[in-house]
């Protein structure tokens, strides 16, 4: 690869040309792997950014901890029979009392596992 420089006054400058690429919108799951990165594995984030990796680490991230979350409430409906389309059916506050406690269970997990583990 061959680097073309440009005369600034006295200082040669690099002519550096981005490739532009396309911004994925990140979920909260995303965000908070950022947060997390930023703060606590510093050395992680300027790697990332160096290499010009952040955007897709923290969309990969935030895809398998949305996988993770489905998968893991899925399998809770299914080790609980209680949670059916009758029980939906005749008491919904139950059921989405019962499905926000799955959520919130699932998303626990998901937090220790690979937003703040070394999972990925």
């Amino acid at each position: 690869m061959k680097i073309t420089y440009t005369k600034c006054g006295d200082y040669l400058l690099p002519d550096l040309e981005f490739t532009k690429k396309e911004n994925k919108q990140l979920n909260k799951y995303g965000l908070l792997r950022l947060d997390y990165i930023k703060h606590y594995k510093k050395v992680l984030y300027q790697e990332l950014l160096v290499k010009d990796k952040l955007n897709e680490h923290l969309f990969s991230v935030s895809i398998i901890a949305e996988d993770r979350i489905n998968n893991i409430i899925n399998d809770l409906i299914k080790s609980y029979s209680s949670i059916t389309e009758k029980l939906k059916s005749e008491n919904q506050l139950l059921w989405v009392q019962k499905m926000n406690n799955y959520k919130t269970i699932a998303e626990e997990i998901v937090l220790k596992e690979i937003i703040y583990g070394d999972e990925i």
